[in-house]
């Protein structure tokens, strides 16, 4: 073989290989090993995030359960929930299980939901704050005035002249119902707004607050006793204007001229003859007599002269004006009858004076004209 055969040969063996192409060989195994190990833990990561989503979502709905079956087994042994802070708790404990596993959003059940406690705290120490100040309770101006809107007729009287019979009819089941709805709806439409939108939850609250407690400073500077106390009160019981004087606490049957209301010229055959405080009978005629019961414990133990203005009134009307923009146009004529049901409610069955439940829609009507500026101005603020 010649020297430049080998040469060649020498040539043919030992192949040409670029730096690079060692490079890439050499990099390449490292890179997928790195990038396999990067996958598999954000695998992991992600199943350990999948694994904790589920069993926090199966103990949310096991605490849901929890809460529906104690909420059911109380309401079947106990009766419905007409106590305003034993619904208030009923609606933040749901709340608590339905935030479980959404993050920080069972500390805002106790922070949002406070000022609906403080309302009912200061609404059970408005008396005590009257009689603090010391300001008489007014006990003519409300008779005065409901006479000189209805040219000389007592409203209460003649409905229960024309309306009351010995026993409750159907109406009144209804009448009792509305009535109570002040206890429940306006907390049930809050836990409502608060799961589905809490921009709207507090132009609720705002409202809701707003008008409780300028309600409540009222009561406290100008005390006022309800038709129920004035028939079963004489001038000369409440000369002075007495918070609660012990006429208050006995029956209208057989006081003088039917005492500050009047007496009722004419009844129907077997329905007593004096004025009543009727709104819990309806119960009674569906033998829900421990809920008739509780209606009446509960208002033995509030603010037995924070008549004007009607809060009853007031929020029903403030409630359905809140509404109206905010559900479907098929239930607006609900929402008109509901306020005016309210209103003949509270009237025939001597809870308030008419002159207290126009006093109410005043305050509601000044609420919302009040949440619709104040949302006009943060609108255009941030337009601006």
């Amino acid at each position: 073989m010649s020297v430049d055969e080998a040469s060649r040969a020498s040539t043919q063996v030992v192949p040409d290989v670029d730096a690079s192409d060692t490079a890439e060989t050499v990099d390449t195994p490292a890179t997928v090993d790195t990038a396999e190990t990067v996958d598999t833990a954000e695998t992991v990561d992600s199943g350990a995030t999948d694994r904790r989503a589920r069993r926090l979502r199966v103990l949310r709905w096991v605490a849901v359960s929890v809460w529906a079956g104690v909420v059911v087994y109380r309401t079947v042994t106990d009766g419905f929930a007409f106590n305003r802070e034993l619904l208030l708790l009923y609606i933040a404990t749901g709340l608590l299980a339905a935030s479980i596993g959404q993050g920080r959003r069972m500390l805002y059940v106790v922070r949002d939901w406070l000022p609906f406690a403080l309302v009912l705290l200061a609404y059970d120490l408005s008396r005590g704050a009257a009689t603090l100040i010391g300001r008489p309770t007014l006990w003519h101006w409300q008779v005065d005035a409901d006479r000189w809107l209805f040219f000389g007729v007592m409203p209460t009287v003649w409905l229960q002249e024309r309306l009351k019979l010995p026993t409750p009819p159907w109406w009144e089941v209804v009448l009792s119902s509305v009535y109570m709805s002040f206890f429940i709806l306006p907390y049930v439409v809050a836990g409502v707004l608060w799961l589905r939108n809490r921009d709207e939850w507090k132009r609720f609250v705002a409202m809701f607050v707003g008008l409780n407690f300028a309600a409540l400073v009222v009561y406290a500077l100008v005390p006022a006793a309800p038709p129920w106390a004035a028939a079963r009160c004489t001038p000369d019981d409440v000369d002075g204007g007495p918070s609660g004087p012990s006429c208050m606490f006995r029956s209208a049957r057989g006081v003088d001229d039917g005492g500050l209301l009047g007496a009722l010229q004419t009844s129907q055959d077997g329905a007593n003859d004096w004025i009543e405080r009727i709104v819990g009978r309806g119960w009674g005629k569906l033998n829900l007599h421990s809920a008739s019961a509780l209606i009446d414990q509960g208002q033995a133990a509030v603010n037995l002269v924070a008549a004007i203005p009607s809060l009853h009134a007031g929020m029903t009307a403030a409630v359905a004006a809140f509404l109206w923009t905010r559900v479907n146009r098929k239930w607006r004529p609900l929402l008109v009858a509901y306020p005016l049901v309210m209103a003949f409610t509270l009237v025939y069955t001597a809870e308030h004076f008419v002159v207290d439940i126009l006093l109410g829609w005043a305050f509601a009507a000044a609420a919302v004209a009040i949440l619709h500026r104040f949302d006009r101005r943060r609108r255009a603020g941030q337009d601006a």
